[in-house]
């Protein structure tokens, strides 16, 4: 059964079954009449197993630029196979796991990274440093002696990530021959990586640098499948498996990185900052993004909504919560940003707030273009914030709209 976000539908459901699709937290169900079930979608898209049922969520937004928010840094042309198999069969779970296996190898295909990792041991014989403290607790005892050394080992923090990865992807019964062959390869190539337990915050704890660079792809793929792929065993062999991805997240994510990567050496783009609307720190307010400039002050603050926007007047309730940002910053303008499903010539708004000349900027991201469009526009609104945030006045291609006086911003 297939669904789009949002969309509802009856369907013939035990009520086994139904419980068990509410309490995935991925739909809404409800009793519908002729005792059928009414399941609804919400923001959360992708591939859905409870028992025999098979529930498969799609985007409104183009298929292509799904994959173009779970991109971890490649260009277009790595997902495009991907993306139309997607396309054809609605499944995300085995798009995404195609698409994993072939960074992985690619990235592998480099060599497998290693580091100096720092290692406290008793050996026989002296290897490195003596850690003294550890040797004068041992009363006496010669040996073995406790030793500390530094070891150039691929057993490092990057690939017991992939390989705790590869492990989960491999147990998905739906993954396609060629992929589970790929997957096994890699496997063979950390074998000398130790199995450990891993979580996706283990992976944002790793700081990029020029030596690993080359493996941020695949630990940004690795992220999204040990964040979203569940496994249901029965006898302790895996027979089903669900993967889903909560869209207001991968959107927020994919922004923020975005503009991160723009404004580079401009701005700094701090994401859900801890900000408080009264004094002495009462009511605590986290807004998604914050501009300051390189030495540490203020200058924007920004909030981003995933909710298909079919025009530019926005939420009364998003300016509301604007207007705190910018009043608890002591900001003059901030800008929210919002999703766009399809380009109708109205993708921006400015609001001129009452009394106090406060300006609330709304723009938008068209995602039912093709990927190097939502790049185009990632562009001018970073360049828009940038100008907006330094009082610099923006390129006639790139200006904020012209403020309009508005009483109520709904």
């Amino acid at each position: 059964m297939i669904l789009r976000e949002y969309e509802s539908r009856d369907l013939d459901l035990t009520r086994s079954q139904a419980e068990a699709l509410q309490s995935t937290g991925s739909v809404s169900v409800s009793p519908a009449p002729a005792d059928r079930w009414r399941v609804t979608a919400t923001s959360y898209v992708g591939t859905l197993v409870v028992g025999d049922r098979r529930l498969l969520i799609r985007p409104k937004i183009n298929p292509e630029n799904l994959f173009l928010l779970l991109e971890p840094g490649l260009p277009h042309s790595s997902w495009r196979r991907e993306a139309f198999e997607y396309d054809e069969s609605s499944d995300l779970l085995s798009s995404v796991l195609a698409f994993f296996a072939r960074t992985l190898e690619t990235t592998l295909a480099r060599g497998v990274l290693r580091s100096y990792k720092s290692t406290e041991e008793p050996l026989v014989a002296l290897r490195g440093r003596l850690d003294v403290p550890k040797q004068f607790r041992r009363a006496g005892v010669l040996t073995p002696v406790a030793c500390t050394y530094d070891d150039y080992t691929e057993d490092i923090s990057e690939n017991r990530i992939l390989r705790a990865a590869v492990q989960r992807a491999l147990r998905v019964p739906q993954v396609d021959p060629i992929d589970r062959q790929r997957l096994m390869r890699q496997l063979v190539a950390l074998d000398g990586v130790a199995d450990q337990a891993v979580v996706p915050e283990d992976i944002a704890r790793i700081q990029l640098t020029r030596l690993n660079q080359h493996y941020a792809p695949a630990l940004g793929l690795a992220r999204l499948v040990l964040a979203n792929l569940t496994l249901t065993d029965s006898q302790g062999a895996a027979s089903a498996s669900s993967f889903m991805v909560d869209m207001n997240d991968l959107f927020q994510r994919f922004v923020t990185e975005r503009l991160r990567r723009e404004l580079r050496g401009r701005l700094d783009v701090i994401d859900e900052p801890s900000v408080h609307l009264g004094t002495g720190r009462q009511v605590a307010m986290l807004p998604d993004l914050l501009f300051r400039n390189l030495h540490g002050q203020n200058l924007y603050v920004g909030d981003i909504k995933y909710k298909l926007a079919n025009d530019a007047r926005g939420r009364s309730g998003d300016y509301y919560q604007l207007l705190a940002y910018t009043t608890a910053l002591d900001l003059r303008e901030g800008v929210l940003i919002y999703c766009r499903h399809r380009d109708d010539g109205t993708d921006s708004r400015t609001v001129t707030v009452r009394n106090t000349g406060t300006k609330l900027v709304l723009r938008s991201l068209d995602l039912s273009g093709s990927p190097d469009r939502v790049e185009e526009e990632l562009t001018n609104l970073a360049e828009g914030i940038a100008a907006a945030a330094t009082g610099r006045t923006a390129s006639s291609t790139l200006a904020w709209p012209r403020p309009a006086q508005v009483d109520d911003p709904a």
